[in-house]
């Protein structure tokens, strides 16, 4: 692969989080592909804009066109996997190969319930006190230089029930349908809330695999920083030349 057909990739963050998510994975991806990572509406940077599925895709189609226009390696975690679903689903032109991470359970029946709790009771908990729980317990599990971006980016708790509320009962397990573009399933081994339906994922798409980094959770691109960037790598190198 030669720079000129080195497509494009676009990170899109996980739930409360914000683009300092992937400040690894920006480091050591830049010097061979154009990169960039989004803060989603009501995150980050963007923490005073109200959230709809409809402004992140365009956040996301936006960050594409960024990089030169070209069709993009969109990834995304968790809810930025759902949410790069959707630009998928309505934007196909736009990408040329989608990699879903801690993304890969439906989002439909019993499953949720427990979710639909948690954006309940996240605003009854006063943000400071989030804020601090999520500190510790990231410089607890995860080396400083890892998460330090996370960390002094905030948390996106006020946008947190929306969100979730607008991706439950929206992603089944034939969500990978409509997407044209390749597929990796990109899970932590130990993800076994996140993964519970990823062969369901990847058997309706025909062009999708699944790939595990061993030893690691949800937040796997924190539990094994290298393996994650390595995933990413060689699926988009492998990606047919575009045209």
């Amino acid at each position: 692969m030669t720079p000129a057909d080195a497509p494009p990739i676009v990170f899109v963050h996980g739930t409360r989080f914000s683009a300092g998510q992937w400040s690894t994975q920006l480091a050591s991806l830049r010097e061979e592909f154009p990169v960039t990572a989004v803060d989603l509406p009501g995150h980050g940077a963007r923490s005073a804009q109200p959230w709809s599925l409809s402004a992140a895709t365009e956040v996301v189609a936006a960050a594409v066109d960024s990089l030169g226009g070209r069709p993009a390696v969109v990834v995304g975690h968790s809810l930025g996997g759902y949410v790069s679903l959707e630009f998928a689903r309505r934007c196909p032109e736009r990408l040329r190969g989608l990699v879903l991470a801690g993304a890969s359970a439906s989002t439909r029946g019993p499953w949720a319930t427990p979710y639909r709790w948690i954006a309940g009771l996240v605003p009854r908990i006063p943000a400071d006190r989030l804020t601090r729980w999520n500190d510790r317990l990231l410089l607890r599990h995860y080396p400083r230089d890892v998460v330090e971006a996370t960390i002094r980016s905030g948390y996106a708790f006020h946008t947190l029930p929306a969100a979730w509320g607008e991706v439950l009962g929206r992603f089944g397990t034939d969500a990978l349908r409509p997407v044209a573009a390749p597929v990796l399933i990109l899970n932590g081994e130990k993800d076994t809330v996140f993964r519970s339906a990823e062969a369901d994922f990847a058997r309706a798409h025909p062009d999708a695999r699944i790939e595990l980094i061993p030893r690691a959770g949800h937040l796997a691109n924190f539990d094994a920083p290298d393996a994650f960037t390595d995933a990413v790598r060689r699926f988009a190198r492998q990606l047919p030349v575009a045209g």
